[in-house]
């Protein structure tokens, strides 16, 4: 065997595992996309997920209606939409920002300490999350409610205060991701070759002026991919947060009620497998016309900056 056959089987040997993975957990489980489409039900004779989705009932576009149907529909789209929205721009912000601030941290161990606590929150479940939350906010032992007492001063009950909870879930989803978002930026910073800083120093380039005109230029690639990854996203919401969080309080619905809960709740109350199945499909497509529109514009404004 020649020599390049051997390092081509190599590489080849490489790349299985992640090929077989994508195969398996990507690739296949998109058959169940037809699940959409029908009717999915219990196959007596052979009980088994082939044989029902094949006998199952061909329905169309009816499994899409009930996410449009109900009077919560406006609720729940105008909550995803608006939270995704809001927290893309405000995560790319703070994220660049704190970028920012970290590279200009000389002391390596202050540093390093402070890029592990912001990290750290990324790799907590919501469910410890949720419970953080509690500690704060519980109606009778929280640390803002007994403040609140201390002052004399009447105790909200925040889980039966819908107006409040958008600042508070904001502030959780910051707080848990924008120290990944950061980390991702820091490294595209440390990146960048030291002789552009030193000579905008040489030049008399104040620090603000060097990363005005040195370190965000440089950003600017990893920002638009970032941004176009991110508005995939919009459809999307994050179940544990806006779950778990509330503690599924009723009283809350009006803020925190977005597609993910809605599917799920509809899900617990009617067994429709094929409901999700179209909600998630929906979120998939939406996305994927966002990202193409997302590209497009960037394509538009810097070509070199672009996705695809």
């Amino acid at each position: 065997m020649s020599g390049k056959k051997k390092k081509t089987l190599l590489l080849l040997s490489m790349v299985m595992p992640g090929a077989i993975w994508f195969l398996l957990l990507r690739y296949l489980p998109m058959l169940g996309i037809v699940l959409a489409f029908k009717d999915y039900k219990p196959y007596r004779k052979a009980p088994t997920f082939w044989n029902n989705m094949r006998n199952s009932e061909w329905v169309g576009l009816d499994k899409f209606k009930f996410l449009f149907s109900t009077p919560d529909s406006w609720t729940y789209i105008r909550n995803t939409l608006c939270y995704n929205i809001l927290w893309i721009a405000l995560g790319l912000v703070l994220s660049v920002t704190l970028a920012i601030i970290l590279n200009e941290i000389t002391h390596k161990f202050v540093a390093k300490a402070y890029q592990t606590m912001m990290f750290f929150p990324y790799f907590l479940s919501w469910v410890v999350v949720s419970y953080f939350v509690l500690a704060f906010l519980d109606p009778t032992r929280g640390l803002l409610v007994n403040a609140q007492m201390a002052k004399g001063e009447t105790p909200i009950n925040w889980y039966f205060e819908a107006k409040y909870w958008p600042v508070i879930l904001t502030i959780c989803n910051v707080w848990k991701n924008t120290g990944y978002s950061c980390i991702l930026y820091l490294a595209a910073i440390t990146g960048i070759d030291g002789t552009l800083y030193e000579a905008a120093s040489i030049d008399g380039a104040s620090k603000w002026q060097q990363i005005k005109y040195v370190t965000l230029p440089h950003l600017r690639t990893m920002i638009s991919i970032l941004l176009i990854m991110n508005v995939g996203k919009i459809f999307n919401a994050d179940f544990g947060l806006f779950y778990s969080v509330p503690q599924n309080s009723g009283m809350l619905y009006k803020a925190t009620q977005v597609i993910d809960t809605y599917v799920y709740t509809t899900l617990t109350a009617t067994s429709d497998i094929g409901m999700s199945a179209a909600a998630g499909l929906l979120q998939q497509i939406v996305g994927f016309i966002c990202i193409l529109i997302a590209n497009k514009v960037v394509t538009k404004i810097d070509a070199d900056s672009s996705l695809f």
